[in-house]
């Protein structure tokens, strides 16, 4: 059975580091070789500071490319910011400053190859850095998010599409969040990453990835060489049912997860008991097609609402919305809810968190029915 290993830690850099390379060993079993070219793919979703719990901490990174270093490979530090520069995030996480007596390559994604990812998609750009690093690590944070309801290992290789592709995504896939999670799985698939160590020690419940949702403490680190048991891992973790959220639905159905006893490795200690996280409005994920698509994105589909006291007209959401949505009229901003395509990535990058998600009553109500049947409420 795939182990998904758990240690309680702190971001104390002395236990922290003692506790990665503890996770580190007992999973690669020598798969990092001298000279290997060695992918670190954190969560570098926005800039944005560590107590925000945004971003993969830098001390976790740091920890990971010691651990890299030690074992002679050749560390490199990537991702593809939703918005902003690749160095800012480096700057404003603390990730620059952790690593930089490390002798380790940082650099945003940039040029692109085709690769085939299998049907319905067939050839898709990926980042090329990561189709020819000869180990991927990755390391998602343990985080909400207003369309996939949990946003963790499977879902953080999304980030090795470059740039304005993954608007791009968004936009080809409508409201259809099944399809987009579908991508997200093959995507997977193709880079195959070696390690999965989720950052759990701060995490992000509510109105996340970004700055709506809000910080909470929860003292774990996650590891495994299976992604998909350790995303079901850390639903259960915080009290989600993974057959409720469409990424771990879909990989069950699509034969990625298997039947086995569902159970943590723990070295130490007993899993903690974690009072259920506040899950973000994500309305029914509906993946409308033809006539009806236009009635479920009216009416059952959750909708970014703004905060005005909050927002600073900055601009983000404008330049990163794939629809072209949202306008700027007599100083306050305006959603045009029949071109919005609901991704949400609007309120992933908003600096000031003045976006929300705000679920319609018809699709709160079909939400509770769903619940309901399911047997088990989020």
């Amino acid at each position: 059975m795939s182990r998904v290993l758990l240690r309680q830690s702190t971001y104390a850099y002395s236990i922290l580091r003692s506790h990665v390379f503890e996770l580190m060993e007992t999973l690669d079993e020598g798969t990092i070789q001298p000279g290997a070219r060695v992918l670190v793919k954190p969560n570098f979703l926005v800039a944005a500071p560590p107590e925000t719990a945004v971003v993969t901490h830098p001390l976790v990174t740091r920890a990971v490319v010691e651990y890299v270093l030690q074992q002679g490979g050749r560390p490199q530090v990537s991702d593809s910011p939703a918005m902003g520069s690749f160095e800012r995030v480096l700057r404003q996480s603390g990730t620059r400053e952790a690593l930089r007596d490390l002798p380790v390559v940082c650099k945003p994604f940039e040029t692109s190859r085709s690769a085939d990812i299998g049907r319905p998609f067939g050839r898709i750009d990926i980042a090329e850095d990561a189709l020819d690093a000869d180990v991927i690590i990755n390391l998602p944070k343990l985080k909400t998010h207003n369309l996939t309801g949990m946003t963790l290992g499977v879902k953080n290789l999304f980030g090795c599409v470059v740039g304005l592709q993954k608007p791009g995504w968004h936009v080809k896939m409508g409201t259809n969040v099944e399809m987009l999670c579908r991508l997200f799985i093959l995507l997977h698939e193709r880079l195959k990453p070696r390690i999965t160590l989720l950052d759990g020690i701060l995490a992000l419940e509510g109105a996340g990835p970004g700055r709506g949702g809000t910080p909470r403490p929860v003292g774990v680190l996650l590891a495994a060489t299976d992604t998909y048991r350790l995303d079901e891992a850390a639903c259960r973790l915080v009290g989600v049912d993974p057959e409720r959220l469409p990424i771990s639905r879909l990989a069950r159905n699509m034969g990625f997860v298997g039947d086995t006893e569902r159970a943590f490795c723990v070295a130490e200690g007993e899993v903690p008991t974690i009072v259920p996280f506040k899950l973000p409005a994500t309305g029914t994920s509906l993946g409308a097609v033809g006539v009806f698509q236009g009635v479920v994105r009216r009416f059952l589909l959750a909708k970014p609402v703004i905060d005005s006291a909050c927002c600073n007209l900055c601009g983000a959401c404008r330049a990163i919305c794939p629809a072209s949505a949202i306008t700027e009229a007599s100083h306050n901003l305006v959603f045009d809810y029949n071109r919005c395509i609901r991704c949400y990535c609007c309120t992933e990058v908003c600096p000031q968190g003045a976006l929300r998600v705000r679920e319609s009553v018809p699709g709160r109500i079909l939400t509770q029915l769903k619940k309901h049947k399911c047997g088990q409420a989020i």
